[in-house]
């Protein structure tokens, strides 16, 4: 089972992030109402690389978008 630690929004991303706990890694899941990705990090890149994290999500998305 896994417990949402933060829910936030990067623009029209919607991002959860959650803990398992059956892993030392925690869920990240990313939503913008058409698109729909999810991944794990370490703990450790969440607490530390966080902005670059939001940065590679919000980029991402963008590109998914001028796709279209």
């Amino acid at each position: 089972m896994s417990k949402e630690i933060e829910s936030y929004k990067l623009g029209n991303v919607q991002v959860v992030i959650s803990e398992d706990e059956q892993s030392n890694k925690l869920h990240v899941d990313c939503n913008d109402g058409t698109y729909h990705s999810e991944f794990t990090v370490r703990r450790y890149e969440y607490e530390n690389y966080k902005r670059h994290m939001n940065q590679k999500i919000t980029i991402a998305y963008n590109k998914q978008h001028e796709k279209e």
